[in-house]
């Protein structure tokens, strides 16, 4: 009898880690969810657009996830807390004894991503590089050895088309800030590099760049600035559909080490009904 495959996705509170752990469970998988809210209610932005109250919540994904037939292990979990990393993959492993797909999708929120170089201290630099690259790197090295021993493992890296494009103007004018740039950049080179090592021992590594995306986050800061629908993106379960095909499709393995663009990705497979207007 096959055993029941687990999977893990960081920042599944709300956004695209939330419905990636939905698809996950849709797709049979059962699901170890983590973020730093826990109960509904807690959640609050702490972007450059900071106090205002976020929905979502690990207890109300795995509501979700158990509705879908499929178990959910919630654990907290802070980027900028090392210690909670190496915790939650061994709650993980201690629970249900393995991890088959790794899903890197949470970032650091705070402060610093929408602000121009200038007015950057280096302080924010390295705590970017250090949630959106390092901590993604521990999380990477401790579900690897289980990977390696079972012969097969998926990790799916949520990029962002910042990591390999230039803003079309500075930020604040509709651009973005080079912190958080940076930290994506780096975040991003590794999947490939890892998929060149691994590719021989069964293990598959994605980028995942989802696009546009309407999250939770920026629907509130959208509705309280008045700019409600005016512009428009791709709902999260877009990326997410494509995460959870990558971790089940056995096509997927002609792409290991690429990056998939999710909105023309999901379009052209027919992974999600139609979401254009």
């Amino acid at each position: 009898m096959e055993e029941q495959r687990v999977a893990l996705v960081t920042g599944a509170s709300r956004g695209i880690g939330k419905q990636s752990a939905i698809a996950l469970a849709r797709a049979g998988l059962d699901v170890v969810i983590t973020a730093r809210t826990v109960h509904e209610g807690e959640g609050i932005d702490d972007s450059d657009s900071a106090g205002r109250p976020l929905p979502g919540s690990l207890d109300t994904t795995a509501a979700e996830i158990e509705s879908a037939g499929r178990g959910a292990l919630p654990v907290p979990l802070d980027l900028h807390d090392r210690a909670t990393i190496g915790a939650a993959v061994q709650r993980a492993l201690d629970e249900w004894g393995r991890i088959d797909v790794l899903v890197n999708n949470a970032v650091d929120t705070g402060p610093g991503s929408m602000a121009r170089f200038d007015d950057t201290p280096v302080e924010v630099i390295e705590a970017k590089l250090a949630a959106n690259v390092v901590a993604q790197v521990v999380m990477i090295k401790a579900v690897l050895p289980g990977m390696l021993e079972r012969g097969d493992g998926t990790v799916v890296n949520i990029t962002s088309a910042v990591a390999i494009s230039d803003p079309p103007a500075p930020a604040g004018e509709g651009g973005w800030g080079s912190a958080y740039a940076m930290s994506k950049g780096a975040f991003h080179r590794l999947a490939g590099i890892l998929a060149v090592e691994y590719r021989d021992r069964g293990l598959r590594f994605f980028n995942v760049e989802p696009g546009f995306v309407v999250t939770e986050r920026m629907a509130v800061n959208a509705e309280a600035l008045g700019l409600d629908g005016k512009y428009p993106g791709a709902p999260p379960t877009v990326p997410a559909a494509v995460v959870a095909w990558l971790a089940t499709d056995p096509e997927a393995e002609e792409l290991n080490g690429e990056t998939v663009s999710a909105q023309k990705f999901a379009y052209q497979r027919g992974l999600h009904p139609d979401w254009r207007e």
